[in-house]
């Protein structure tokens, strides 16, 4: 799991810094972005820390719960967006709209996903 920390708090970012002291990545390549503001992402799952209930952990907290949050945070995320794929491949469509569109713009969307994949592990191994 690939961690980017966005907070205005500096003592917040340093701690989770070096709490995550081997999970941190860049904005771009993270799988999950950390903020103490309530901001949300479409590019990336965000976890929110802060000091009402409605954010993914309330402060003050452990280095061990927050890896817990953040794995479960992690496999949710995981979990919704495979569940989403498995939805559109599973939707029937009518025969009558039947035809190679449907099946060319679901081949163009995976090998979309495809080439990201590959372009974010080649840059994974090049920034280490």
């Amino acid at each position: 799991m690939k961690v980017a920390i966005q907070c205005d708090s500096p003592l917040l970012q340093r701690s989770l810094e070096l709490f995550l002291d081997g999970h941190l990545s860049s904005i771009r390549q993270c799988d999950i972005l950390i903020r103490d503001k309530d901001i949300r992402d479409d590019v990336h799952p965000t976890f929110v820390i802060g000091v009402n209930g409605s954010c993914d952990l309330v402060k003050p907290f452990s280095k061990a719960q927050l890896l817990h949050a953040l794995t479960q945070k992690f496999e949710s995320c995981k979990q919704q967006s495979f569940a989403s794929i498995e939805e559109e491949e599973l939707l029937p469509a009518p025969e009558e709209a039947v035809s190679f569109d449907i099946l060319e713009r679901h081949i163009d969307k995976l090998t979309r996903e495809y080439q990201a994949n590959i372009i974010k592990a080649i840059r994974a191994f090049y920034e280490k």
